[in-house]
C-alpha cells in the first residue's frame, strides 16, 4: 500500500517596510498608526468579500475587487500579497480555473501570513 504524503506549503511572505515608515515620517505615530489600522481592517474586508464570491462561483466583479486587493497591498508594502493578486487576475483572463483554483489557495495562504497580528506590520514602524 503507497504512502500519502500531506504537503503543507509554507509561504514566505515579503514585505517592504518603506511605505509605513514613510507614512510615519510623513504623518507622525497616532495619524499614521490610524491610516494603516483602517487600510489592515479594509483589506481584510476585501479579502473576506472576495472568498464569499469565490465560495459562491460569483465571478461578477472579481477582477475589480482582486486589482483592488492588490493596489491596497503595495500600499501598504505588502510585496507578497500584491504579487498574488495580480497572478490571479491573469488565471481569471487566461479563463484557466485550474490555475486559478491553486492561485486561489495561495492567495488564502498568504492573506493570513500578511495579515496575522504575528507579523507585526505595525510594528515596522520606525
Amino acid at each position: 500500500m503507497a504512502e500519502v504524503v500531506a504537503l503543507r506549503p509554507k509561504e514566505r511572505v515579503r514585505q517592504d517596510s518603506e511605505p509605513i515608515a514613510l507614512m510615519y515620517r510623513n504623518m507622525g505615530t497616532a495619524a499614521a498608526e490610524e491610516v494603516v489600522t483602517r487600510a489592515l481592517g479594509e483589506l481584510g474586508m476585501t479579502m473576506a468579500g472576495l472568498a464569499d464570491r469565490v465560495g459562491q462561483e460569483d465571478r461578477h466583479d472579481l477582477m475589480r475587487q482582486l486589482r483592488r486587493l492588490q493596489r491596497m497591498a503595495e500600499q501598504l508594502g505588502m510585496v507578497s500579497l500584491g504579487q498574488v493578486a495580480a497572478d490571479i487576475r491573469a488565471c481569471l483572463d487566461r479563463g484557466d480555473p485550474t490555475a486559478f483554483a491553486a492561485v486561489w489557495a495561495r492567495l488564502i495562504r498568504v492573506a493570513e501570513c500578511s495579515l496575522a497580528p504575528s507579523r507585526g506590520l505595525l510594528d515596522q514602524r520606525p
